[in-house]
């Protein structure tokens, strides 16, 4: 497929988002059990306002998706078939809830009311996180998409980026709690990197289900396209194929492998609570996420290319 960089944007910034209100709640579940010290009100103030700020910049990445984009409004009107649809629905609905649980902390209006609030927002956290992947994962006929490592994936790389981005926030506003996320960070960014090289893995060993004798219908050992059939381009060969050497894709991969996990827990690890490198190693991590998220969308093999081999 050929990665469109909206979509790339939309998915990390606001997995990132996500991952970062779901590091301010688990911090704030922490403390009112009384094994942290409780952070400031500032803490999550900025988190809130940072987590939301992503949320809205991969909101307003994806109208760069769409070929009308007065017409946004509709894509929600299919939500009892549609991922896309409820996808839609649930990240204003999960901004709103960020929203007010940042205004809540604000006017301090007591723990118990900002921990109920928390709770709804990491239900619709997560829900969110499955509509997104799901997007991807329902796909039966792109074998790389559909699979139950899409959705855990896009939630390990999500909340990894997010607890990556809340340990420099902690090292300025609640120094107390830096340590335990970058802790975390790392644990999360682990896992991530583990689920991933399990469906880089997985998708090495597939085995196309056609093949060009059975798209066009010819049983032959031997069949060979020698043109597209047609004189200029087209929807098909521009929309399902990314255009870039093999050469490429693999040096992609190579770079999202360093620096998803690698290169930023190093820095994690020798931070020393500082929070210019601890927002060094989420730069880090994110442009890894960028290289991963590229790499995603273009491994996945569409079936109608067996028609366009001339050209992809």
């Amino acid at each position: 497929m050929r990665p469109a960089w909206s979509v790339i944007l939309l998915t990390t910034l606001i997995g990132a988002g996500q991952g970062l209100f779901l590091a301010l709640y688990a911090i704030e579940v922490i403390a009112a059990a009384g094994v942290l010290a409780t952070p400031g009100r500032m803490f999550y103030v900025a988190g809130a306002v940072l987590a939301l700020a992503l949320l809205a910049a991969g909101l307003l990445a994806s109208f760069f998706h769409l070929g009308r984009p007065e017409r946004a409004w509709r894509s929600s009107a299919k939500w009892r078939t549609s991922w896309l649809s409820r996808e839609v629905i649930v990240l204003p609905a999960f901004m709103g809830a960020v929203f007010v649980y940042g205004v809540v902390h604000h006017l301090q209006a007591g723990e118990r009311i900002s921990l109920w609030i928390g709770a709804a927002g990491t239900v619709l956290c997560l829900a969110l996180f499955v509509c997104t992947a799901m997007v991807y994962a329902c796909l039966k006929f792109l074998q790389e998409w559909h699979t139950t490592l899409t959705p855990l994936n896009y939630f390990l790389l999500g909340t990894a980026s997010g607890f990556t981005l809340a340990t420099p926030l902690a090292a300025l506003t609640a120094p107390g709690a830096s340590k335990e996320l970058a802790i975390a960070a790392l644990a999360l960014g682990a896992l991530a990197y583990l689920g991933r090289l399990a469906a880089l893995g997985r998708n090495a060993r597939l085995r196309p289900k056609s093949t060009l004798a059975t798209a066009i219908g010819v049983k032959h050992p031997r069949i060979v396209q020698k043109a597209q059939g047609f004189m200029g381009g087209s929807f098909n060969t521009r929309e399902f194929f990314h255009g870039r050497t093999r050469e490429t894709v693999r040096f992609v991969r190579w770079v999202f492998l360093a620096l998803i996990f690698p290169a930023p827990a190093l820095v994690l690890a020798f931070s020393d609570d500082t929070a210019v490198l601890l927002a060094v190693a989420f730069a880090l991590q994110y442009a890894g996420l960028l290289a991963e998220r590229w790499y995603f969308l273009a491994e996945a093999n569409h079936p109608q290319n067996l028609y366009y081999q001339a050209i992809s």
